[in-house]
């Protein structure tokens, strides 16, 4: 099946659409974008330029992905979530000019394999969330996440750890954590490390 890009969308020069990959109404994909394959960038939707998204991606309703974000495989960007890309951001130099591109270093978030980022959330850059782990909705995250961890609040603090089906998982005991869904079971390895068993 072929890609789709809705009349109203807004798609810049260079960009690499994978198949079945799906832009819907006005969202805004800037140059050099590279889309992976059957991927969905939903309406009023904004990915920066040369933004990596991988392949079964799904960017959300006025979701806002600020070059240079990098978005491994499987990833979700829930509705009206920001991943941020300057640190100290100002409008002006302090000779009161307007800034330019070539006034500030853009810094990224990373997201990796199959995790999650709640509606509203916002990923303050630069930081990295870890494969499978959910943000909540509303949170706002000021550092890395583990792999599997569920972080929420503001600032976000890991309240448990989730699996790939992203249900909680039960403390069975001994360090060790079950998928209430398949069964599936995982070994805290360290105080922040997680692992499949």
């Amino acid at each position: 099946m072929s890609s789709f890009v809705h009349a109203t969308a807004d798609v810049g020069d260079n960009v690499t659409l994978g198949e079945n990959a799906k832009i819907w109404h006005y969202a805004q994909v800037r140059e050099g974008v590279l889309i992976g394959k059957s991927c969905i960038i939903g309406r009023g939707a904004y990915v920066g330029t040369n933004v990596h998204v991988g392949d079964n991606c799904k960017i959300q309703n006025y979701a806002l992905v600020y070059e240079p974000a990098h978005l491994e495989n499987g990833v979700f960007i829930g509705p009206a979530a920001v991943l941020t890309n300057d640190q100290f951001p100002r409008a002006i130099t302090p000779n009161s000019e307007l800034k330019s591109a070539s006034d500030w270093d853009p810094v990224g978030v990373t997201i990796r394999e199959g995790a999650s980022i709640g509606a509203r959330a916002v990923c303050v850059a630069p930081i990295t969330i870890g494969r499978w782990a959910t943000v909540g909705a509303g949170a706002v995250v000021t550092k890395n996440v583990p792999d599997f961890a569920l972080v929420v609040g503001v600032p976000a603090r890991q309240v448990g750890w989730v699996g790939k089906h992203g249900k909680p998982l039960l403390d069975i005991g001994g360090g060790k954590f079950e998928c209430p869904v398949d069964g599936s079971q995982y070994l805290l390895d360290s105080p922040d490390t997680l692992k499949e068993i």
